[in-house]
């Protein structure tokens, strides 16, 4: 393993200024808001401010106050903070992002979670923090081979903690990272404490008894999973299927790379209007800069080509205890009766009023109390 430090080069920071500053802007319909897609007055407004007024740099500062490492893992050179607490009895947890996330994504939980005592916590309920880029996502791409699946991030995740010397860890996932998450409770068992997950993909069976037997909420939530297949998976159909030819697009555009991302922000997010609602402006852009200057956006869209099947979800059946969190606005919400014939030994079933896709960034004191909560009941 060998540590790590983000020192991006000046000049490529002033080529993305330039790029933004040259960038050409397409036509818009009128009175169609956000409907069809990012509304070009909004994203001319916050690509003006990723270039005059973002701060790169105090994002370099913020992640280089943890300790980061790389390790050669599989063929990848993977990419992860380790933040030891020091609480001696701390948990080891391990957390994983989705996409289109990053490490940034839990910037805000590391120190709650890691030192409750100067938090406000308590110190029996610390953990030792390895939250990883996972291979063809940030630092830890782009990818250089095929094969990276869910499954394949989860054998290089057993193997990280190996070296790191953790013999019983929790797992944490939200979004692809919960997919991660449950494969490597599958994959380990023996070494898997519980696993705390923010999505959790419920699919009916078809059974129209299985249907009537769900409540109004369940109901309204299959109408929202509905929704999302019918007009809001477009992005997954194309990362899925073509992903090199959306590389190309991304990886030339840093407009094209906001909108991409911003997109997701507001529409999976607690935000009523735009995403600064939900998600902190200078948040959304330093995860839409880690994507820039990585250039992995081609790369983590192969990450949907090569597990197309895991959103599916099945496998084998997982022993570990279950903790899930629901946040009130997530666009792909679980239901609970739907995941209990999947996953039997859900333990821990949160709901949370406010919040959405992304919990570590818009409510990050709920997720660090609902984490507490259920590591206190398994560990």
């Amino acid at each position: 393993m060998l540590p790590f430090r983000i020192d991006v080069p000046q000049d490529e920071l002033d080529e993305l200024r330039a790029r933004i500053a040259a960038a050409r802007w397409p036509t818009e319909l009128p009175g169609v808001g956000w409907q069809r897609g990012v509304p070009v007055g909004y994203l001319r407004e916050l690509s003006e401010y990723w270039r005059t007024t973002f701060d790169w740099r105090a994002v370099e500062r913020e992640l280089n106050r943890w300790p980061q490492f790389t390790a050669v893992i599989g063929g990848a050179t993977v990419h992860f903070l380790h933040v030891r607490s020091p609480e001696p009895d701390a948990v080891p947890l391990i957390m994983t992002h989705g996409w289109p996330s990053s490490v940034v994504e839990f910037l805000d939980v590391i120190g709650p979670l890691t030192d409750p005592r100067s938090h406000g916590g308590d110190p029996r309920t610390a953990f030792h923090l390895v939250i990883p880029s996972i291979p063809g996502f940030g630092f830890s791409g782009p990818t250089t081979q095929t094969g990276w699946n869910a499954r394949r991030v989860a054998a290089a995740w057993a193997e990280l903690m190996r070296r790191l010397g953790y013999e019983r860890y929790g797992v944490h996932g939200g979004d692809a990272g919960s997919v991660v998450s449950l494969e490597l409770a599958r994959l380990a068992p023996e070494h898997v404490l519980g696993v705390h997950l923010t999505m959790l993909l419920t699919f009916p069976s078809g059974d129209p008894a299985e249907l009537a037997e769900l409540s109004d909420l369940d109901q309204e939530r299959l109408a929202r999973l509905a929704r999302f297949d019918a007009e809001l998976s477009g992005y997954m159909k194309l990362q899925s299927t073509r992903p090199q030819t959306l590389a190309y697009a991304l990886t030339d555009s840093p407009i094209g790379q906001l909108a991409w991302i911003v997109e997701k922000f507001r529409e999976w997010t607690d935000s009523a209007t735009v995403p600064e609602d939900a998600v902190s402006r200078d948040r959304m852009l330093a995860t839409v800069t880690v994507y820039w200057l990585t250039r992995t956006a081609g790369s983590s869209a192969h990450h949907y080509y090569e597990g197309a099947a895991d959103l599916r979800g099945g496998g084998e059946p997982i022993d570990a205890p279950v903790g899930v969190a629901v946040f009130g606005a997530d666009i792909l919400p679980p239901i609970r009766r739907l995941a209990e014939r999947d996953l039997p030994r859900i333990v821990h079933w949160s709901e949370f009023e406010r919040g959405g896709h992304f919990p570590a960034l818009e409510q990050p004191a709920a997720l660090v109390g609902d984490v507490r909560a259920f590591f206190g009941t398994v560990k």
